[in-house]
């Protein structure tokens, strides 16, 4: 593409607001890693050849091809230096060259598009309740201790207990229930992942700061499973002929937050360590599209199961993350800074992860070429600060949504805890 269409990658780099003259260092370093790949190939032959003439020839022609034949073996190891130089040069830049862009806004995160709302804030003070923070409520409850997660583990660390373990686990059950129910094959995955699968997701791109490193074993702690479910069919032809191929993946998630220092310190909204279940697909090229708007569907449909007020926005080009084509947001309206938060997002990164990962299907002339992925978030950890805050009561209890009461065997009410 970036040969035939490099006009293209040119404007996904300018609606980003990112370099567009990488295209360019892009073009420059495959023009000299193919020409020095034709001149070792052109000099290889001409070696070749010369050993036949070499067995043949007698005298001083003899000595003459012998001394060619020494200068032809040091330009062929030159011409085979300047190619890997050339193409380590090409990777290095196209590591740095993200998707590209597929119907997103252009600008950056402030140039979001809101799509629609669903549902209505609750008007607190009509109802006479004073509003509270998740976290005043979740202590309240007995439910969140970020005071004893410091002294065990440090800052944006915390426990979850009694009913706020309960409330995560109706929480993700409940997800991956739907998951089942919608074709998704239930997996939980490995924390820990290999570089080449991180690479392969995009990972370790401009935002490889945000992960955490076991240095020792060469292992990276994954941000979402969506890194292990990428990685399980890598190196596969995969067959996608019944329609797109659906896991949903359970685990812990880990986030270092580098440069995040200031920002929602208070509570559980942005921490280091929650638990996800994430939908990732892979489907043909032609499907991505509609499996983007099936994939946020489920997403919507798990937020009604919880009864909270959200929009959805278009996520602008330039705060799309490296794989991502497109990206929408479900955004929980929060009544204690009355503003939306982020609780859901899903992401079409279209053949960006399965060509770096080699994962492939067969068409019907028997080539192979990539597939599409497309992942989504179908409830997390934070989805309980919403929860908590728009259903909070007056006298410090909460509703509980009536999606998530068969997996709190049937409660409506979490009750404060005496203290």
């Amino acid at each position: 593409m970036l040969r035939s269409d490099p006009e293209t990658i040119r404007s996904s780099q300018r609606d980003r607001r990112a370099d567009p003259s990488l295209v360019d260092a892009a073009l420059e370093a495959d023009t000299r890693r193919r020409a020095a790949l034709a001149q070792f190939e052109e000099l290889r032959a001409e070696q070749k050849g010369l050993g036949k003439q070499v067995a043949r020839a007698q005298g001083d022609e003899k000595q003459e091809l012998l001394a060619r034949t020494k200068q032809l073996a040091a330009d062929v190891k030159g011409r085979q230096a300047e190619a890997t130089e050339a193409e380590a040069a090409l990777t290095t830049v196209l590591r740095q060259i993200p998707n590209v862009v597929e119907g997103a806004p252009a600008g950056l995160e402030e140039d979001y598009v809101v799509l629609r709302h669903e549902g209505t804030p609750r008007d607190f003070a009509a109802e006479g309740v004073e509003v509270r923070d998740h976290l005043a409520i979740g202590e309240g409850l007995a439910a969140i201790d970020t005071e004893r997660g410091a002294k065990v583990s440090g800052a944006r660390f915390y426990f979850l207990t009694g009913i706020g373990a309960r409330l995560e686990l109706a929480l993700l059950n409940a997800a991956m229930d739907q998951a089942v129910a919608a074709g998704f094959t239930p997996m939980i995955t490995p924390t820990l992942v290999r570089p080449e699968v991180m690479q392969g997701t995009g990972f370790l791109g401009e935002h490889s700061d945000e992960i955490y490193r076991l240095e020792k074993d060469d292992l990276y702690l994954v941000g979402t499973s969506e890194v292990a479910l990428a990685g399980y069919h890598a190196d596969e032809i995969i067959d996608l002929s019944d329609g797109p191929r659906r896991y949903a993946g359970w685990s812990a998630c880990y986030r270092r937050e580098a440069g995040s220092a200031g920002k929602d310190t208070r509570g559980i909204i942005r921490v280091h360590q929650f638990h996800k279940v994430e939908m990732y697909s892979y489907a043909r090229i032609e499907d991505a599209e509609a499996e983007h708007q099936r994939l946020l569907a489920w997403e919507e449909e798990m937020l009604a199961k919880v009864e909270l007020p959200y929009r959805v926005i278009d996520t602008a080009a330039g705060d799309l993350g490296t794989s991502a084509a497109r990206k929408f947001d479900c955004e929980a309206w929060l009544p204690s800074q009355q503003r939306y938060l982020e609780l859901t997002s899903t992401s079409n990164t279209t053949q960006f992860q399965a060509r770096r990962l080699n994962v492939r299907e067969r068409g019907e002339s028997g080539d192979t070429r990539p597939v599409a992925t497309l992942n989504g978030t179908l409830g997390t950890t934070r989805w309980i600060v919403a929860i908590l805050e728009n259903h909070q009561q007056a006298d410090g209890s909460v509703r509980v949504p009536e999606g998530l009461r068969p997996y709190l065997g049937g409660l409506e009410v979490l009750e404060p805890v005496a203290r």
